[in-house]
């Protein structure tokens, strides 16, 4: 057995040095250099990682073969969905959130919709507390009460040695932060244990084919907590998003090795757990007894699946200072350019005014259709005049104040006349482009954003093919 050695790491950027300085001469850090031990590998033949050994031969890449991705379902389809249909076995999957948002609660509903044995290990929590969690969830009843084994350990060699043992369909780690190897002196969460913990792991996952669920803490910015060496050694990196006290949560795959990263999941958290959304398309709709200022419907587009959105805009007079700029679901910077753009192309002027825009239901939204009901919203907020009722709105807007279509058009404005829209406002399609009919639903097509405004706030919407004047200035 070779002899261990040390080798002092940077907590920040994993860089190793042979002796402890003061500052990390690779990031600048100070006093971030941890002493770790390194063992060193024995000699002989290298096996690479996922069954590849290292005296494997080229293929032509038409005579590989096509692989076969079973796929696990998880009993929630919306999760699956998320997944591209299911776990895979031997994959590695990072779930992420914010504390309390329920990442927790969704891996004990799943471990209890496979259907299968699982070991979860908890490293945050004890055993005890687990099966309190499971009681209200009502899963000591079923038949995931025995099929769920509970681990209450953090060392990875021992929760790795009870897997191999079990051989469960599932190995849940609660966090991959409070993960620790033996072998190494830094703390829980520290660069070095999270980086060599996902290792374990993943050659776990690859080298058994059981699929691997780690849960990870975030920073104050919502990225994951750890190297981004981390991200990169998974294959599927699944965030957990919404408000902490509001009901609604989205699952978004950020990567995915064996599906698309397109796709939303949607839930509402309940006291039994977390509830798939029959309609998604709807949940994200505020109830207005009538049409209100500064309020506009957008059909968005996550994935294949549309979803309608409220989007939000309060604008008032700035009492002093610079003038305020709070967006929240929508990007901060887009919202500085449709005030320049509004302000220079349509007559709008808010450079003296605060101006605030959120998406109802903690949906984010980073599309750039969202560009021209955002504009209406400010715009109807400014004027205090509610937009035209029962209308929804779609398009990118450019410097030069024109609009631009959007993929999904059609998609998009069927599920608005399916829930009872009536008014649609989009941009004019280009020559050549056949138009879109959608029953029960009257599409009004603008060519620039002044003209958008002028219909879009009541200013008699024409029909198709009909000249709209510029009425603002």
């Amino acid at each position: 057995m070779a002899r261990p050695t040390s080798r002092f790491v940077c907590q920040s950027c994993g860089e190793a040095f042979l002796r402890w300085e003061g500052q990390c001469r690779a990031c600048g850090e100070w006093n971030s250099l941890v002493e770790t031990v390194v063992r060193a590998k024995p000699a002989g033949p290298r096996a690479l990682r996922a069954g590849v050994t290292e005296g494997s031969s080229p293929l032509p890449l038409a005579a590989i073969g096509e692989a076969d991705l079973p796929r696990l379902p998880t009993g929630i389809g919306e999760l699956d969905r998320v997944l591209g249909g299911g776990l895979v076995p031997g994959s590695l999957i990072l779930l992420g959130g914010e504390p309390g948002i329920g990442k927790s609660t969704l891996l004990l509903q799943v471990a209890a919709g496979l259907g299968r044995p699982v070991l979860y290990a908890t490293g945050e929590e004890s055993a005890a507390q687990v099966r309190l969690r499971a009681g209200r969830l009502g899963l000591l009843e079923t038949s995931a009460g025995t099929a769920i084994e509970v681990l209450a350990e953090r060392d990875v060699g021992r929760i790795l040695e009870v897997a191999r043992s079990m051989r469960p369909a599932l190995l849940v780690v609660d966090s991959i932060q409070t993960a620790t190897l033996e072998e190494l002196e830094g703390a829980a969460g520290s660069v070095g244990q999270v980086r060599e913990s996902t290792v374990r792991f993943m050659e776990f996952a690859k080298g058994e084919g059981i699929g691997v669920v780690l849960v990870g803490h975030v920073t104050k910015d919502g990225s994951i907590a750890g190297p981004k060496t981390m991200e990169h050694l998974v294959d599927a990196v699944v965030g957990l998003e919404g408000e902490r006290f509001a009901a609604l949560r989205l699952v978004r795959a950020t990567k995915n090795r064996f599906g698309s990263t397109d796709e939303v999941g949607v839930f509402e958290m309940a006291g039994s757990g977390l509830r798939e959304v029959a309609d998604p398309a709807r949940a994200f709709l505020a109830d207005h007894p009538e049409a209100a200022p500064g309020s506009v419907v957008a059909p968005t587009m996550e994935g294949s699946r549309p979803l309608l959105v409220e989007v939000q805009a309060l604008v008032s007079a700035a009492g002093y200072g610079t003038p305020a700029r709070k967006a929240s679901g929508i990007d901060p910077n887009r919202l500085g350019l449709l005030v320049a753009v509004l302000g220079r192309r349509a007559g709008v002027g808010l450079a003296s005014h605060d101006v605030y825009a959120n998406l109802a239901g903690g949906l984010s939204v980073a599309e750039p259709g969202l560009d021209l009901p955002l504009a209406l919203a400010l715009a109807s907020s400014l004027k205090d005049r509610p937009a035209i009722g029962d209308s929804v709105a779609i398009g990118e807007v450019g410097l030069l104040g024109e609009l631009r279509g959007v993929t999904g058009l059609e998609r998009r404005l069927r599920e608005a006349a399916r829930l009872g829209f009536t008014t649609a406002l989009v941009p004019r399609a280009g020559r050549g482009t056949p138009p879109i009919d959608v029953a029960g639903l009257r599409i009004v097509e603008v060519a620039t954003l002044r003209d958008a405004i002028a219909v879009g706030l009541g200013d008699g919407p024409r029909s198709r093919g009909e000249a709209i004047p510029a009425m603002l200035g």
